[in-house]
């Protein structure tokens, strides 16, 4: 992966560099699924991948039929799992509208990840859809030592999925967000997790960026000082070190991966190291995301005044 220049505009599609998704969230708005099974189909040894555009081309495909006339049609583990991916957005969705579907949405959604299991033992990526609706129900398995606050949750699932793939992104975010205090969980609980499963990982892991994303869950705008919080040594050298020791991996990924660097380029930005942040905008090229801006206002306004902050451009008016 090579960083593209900024030409004035953001580019806010989640596929961000990878050309072979883009091009298939065309086909598949458009009601096709050859393209989208064949690449999904070279992502079999590639769990990163595979998770990265399962995720996107669901929420493309969410609001049609496409994954249920492609299982029918072709009933490949590439089907079964976008039926896995779908029925779980469609679960979520049904279940924070508080929609009365959402109890027979979820069971559906249960069904189509035990099909896509089947499938693809040894796949990763449907128990992380399932996990993805664990903080539907509050699972609460005893947490292993070396935790401070000792917070339960979703533990067994979440270790088989590591049994499968020990550093599979998404899997630790999913698993994080189940201690968030909007689904139940606490402020305290979340840094424990994200400090307890970060400092597992390895130094170039992207994973190293899991207390970043704690912290700006846990922003509150109205405490005395909240945008100082950054600035404190504990936050400013987490976010250095990944600086050092992530951001020159990132060369070797196979598309951008747009909301790490983002966080990473927000939390030095908020710690004054805007020497730093440069060089991780320059590795985003043209490519935003939502979060973690949106946390702090409008996410287009935020990110050009980080940018403006590092002496980059900025799209002009209109």
């Amino acid at each position: 992966m090579a960083a593209e220049l900024f030409e004035g505009h953001y580019v806010w599609h989640p596929a961000a560099d990878d050309r072979t998704l883009a091009s298939v969230c065309v086909d598949v708005r458009a009601g096709r699924y050859r393209y989208a099974s064949e690449a999904l189909a070279e992502t079999r040894a590639d769990f990163a991948l595979r998770a990265h555009r399962s995720l996107v081309l669901a929420s493309e495909a969410a609001g049609t039929d496409l994954v249920e006339r492609w299982l029918d049609e072709e009933p490949t583990p590439e089907a079964a799992l976008m039926w896995a991916r779908v029925a779980v957005q469609r679960a979520l969705r049904a279940a924070d509208a508080r929609d009365e579907r959402a109890e027979a949405l979820e069971r559906i959604a249960l069904a189509a990840c035990d099909r896509a299991t089947d499938a693809a033992p040894a796949d990763p990526t449907p128990w992380v859809a399932r996990l993805a609706m664990a903080r539907l129900h509050r699972l609460r398995d005893p947490a292993p030592h070396g935790l401070l606050t000792a917070p339960p949750g979703p533990w067994r699932l979440f270790a088989h999925i590591l049994s499968l793939d020990p550093w599979h992104r998404e899997a630790h975010h999913r698993f994080l967000s189940c201690f968030f205090t909007r689904y139940g969980g606490s402020v305290t609980a979340a840094w424990d997790v994200a400090a307890f499963l970060s400092q597992r990982a390895p130094g170039d892991s992207a994973l190293r960026m899991l207390p970043l994303v704690a912290l700006v869950e846990s922003y509150n705008p109205t405490q005395l000082l909240a945008d100082r919080v950054w600035e404190q040594p504990q936050w400013r050298s987490t976010a250095l070190s990944i600086y050092q020791n992530w951001l020159p991996a990132v060369t070797g990924y196979r598309f951008t991966p747009v909301l790490d660097l983002a966080y990473l380029a927000h939390a030095l930005v908020m710690g004054q190291r805007e020497f730093e942040a440069r060089a991780v905008f320059t590795a985003m090229g043209p490519y935003a995301s939502r979060m973690p801006w949106s946390a702090f206002g409008d996410p287009a306004e935020q990110l050009s005044r980080a940018r403006r902050a590092c002496g980059l451009p900025v799209p002009g008016p209109g």
